[in-house]
């Protein structure tokens, strides 16, 4: 999957297979996870919201399964 860079303290890049609903998450520190049946407007605000890694925390982390690649 291809990632796009990001600005951010925590995220260093994010994509996203609308097909799949799959959304992977490139973290600095702690490598990739992927996010399963991520709805694709859910990934729209993410990657417009003022701050990635508090959009994650709040809306995504723990409201979808996920797996460290």
């Amino acid at each position: 999957m291809e990632r796009k860079p990001v600005i951010s303290t925590s995220i260093a890049s994010i994509g996203y297979d609308e097909l799949t609903q799959v959304l992977e998450v490139e973290f600095i520190k702690t490598g990739v996870y992927q996010y399963f049946n991520v709805p694709a407007p859910t990934h729209e605000a993410l990657m417009t919201a003022p701050s990635h890694g508090g959009f994650l925390n709040t809306n995504i982390k723990g409201q979808f399964p996920c797996e460290r690649l």
